[in-house]
């Protein structure tokens, strides 16, 4: 079995990566990254002499390199994106570019080929926020994203849909909650507050800290994303998550506690335009039909991703210092 993973040196996709191939000795994977900002072909650096691993540098809108290389594979499975919501807030542009048209570039280039499974790697900010501490939505829910970024991943997620009933093309999409767990970008929130932590800095956190989310530890990630490809039923949709909600306070407050800060590390800052205030997201579906549960608790999960970070200073220093030079300290405030 030979595997397209787009996006494979980001976050999510590295983890999946290196999962698929210490878990089926007879699968290849090759992966394509356009090595933007946040693809860091470090985080696949154990397993470069694997020589069921090829890396690919280039860009899903790149139709050349798509079609020779949508050839030479059974399965694909796009994790490439652009994901980061306060970027989306200063210019959409190349979320739309790689996320709307990248996909569609992908998309045509697998049907037109004799790819068998094609799973899209979505997120459960299409579904907006709840603006109450009730109700999850279901595959079935309506869209309505409210960020650059949630709706550029909304309107690939549509695509998707209309390849799916227009060509009879067998995609598939996960929707996972909020990840987390090592090889994060540091901008992101529990890297990001991790990272200062250990500097003895401020963690930066949005408006009063309310806001909710699902936290999903990586590793359970892959394990969804591995069974939706396996077992998964074309055309379908499925939630991925943990049942884990937590206020943003709460998740800081714990980190704190781990790494024995007292409070006063918290800086509140001007909440960012349009922060949803709760996402939730039903999950019975790929529990019920596929068989897949999360193992990995928030307290396992978070504590495992506090030490790898403290453990692997090489890593995320080079990435922090970049950051703040290519950012002006704009992503300082991420939350």
């Amino acid at each position: 079995m030979r595997i397209l993973v787009t996006g494979g040196c980001g976050f999510i996709g590295s983890n999946f990566i290196r999962y698929m191939l210490n878990r089926y000795e007879d699968y290849e994977v090759i992966n394509l990254d356009a090595l933007t900002y946040a693809g860091n072909p470090y985080n696949l650096s154990d397993i470069t002499e694997n020589d069921r691993y090829t890396f690919v540098e280039g860009r899903i809108q790149d139709k050349d390199i798509i079609n020779k290389m949508i050839m030479e594979v059974d399965w694909v499975i796009n994790f490439a994106a652009e994901s980061h919501v306060d970027r989306s807030i200063r210019n959409a542009s190349p979320f739309l570019y790689t996320n709307v048209i990248g996909l569609q570039c992908l998309l045509d280039a697998a049907r037109n080929s004799d790819v068998e499974r094609f799973l899209h790697v979505s997120t459960d900010e299409v579904y907006g926020s709840h603006h109450s501490d009730e109700g999850k939505f279901t595959e079935e829910s309506p869209l309505a994203p409210n960020s650059p970024y949630a709706a550029s991943k909304a309107s690939g997620d549509l695509l998707i849909r209309s390849y799916n009933n227009t060509f009879n093309f067998p995609v598939i999409i996960a929707r996972p909650s909020n990840n987390y767990g090592p090889f994060q970008y540091p901008e992101k929130f529990i890297p990001l507050m991790i990272t200062n932590l250990l500097d003895n800095k401020p963690v930066p956190l949005y408006g009063d800290g309310s806001n909710i989310r699902d936290w999903l530890f990586v590793e359970d990630t892959c394990r969804a994303l591995d069974i939706v490809l396996h077992k998964g039923k074309a055309g379908e949709i499925y939630n991925v998550g943990c049942n884990c909600e937590m206020k943003n306070i709460d998740v800081v407050k714990h980190v704190l506690k781990i790494l024995q800060k007292d409070e006063s590390f918290i800086k509140y800052v001007e909440d960012r335009p349009g922060h949803d205030y709760r996402y939730s997201i039903d999950t019975r579906k790929i529990c019920d039909k596929l068989g897949w549960k999360p193992e990995i608790s928030f307290e396992d999960g978070i504590s495992r991703t506090v030490k790898w970070v403290a453990d692997n200073e090489w890593w995320w220093r080079p990435l922090k210092a970049r950051l703040k030079s290519l950012s002006s300290g704009f992503w300082q405030n991420s939350g």
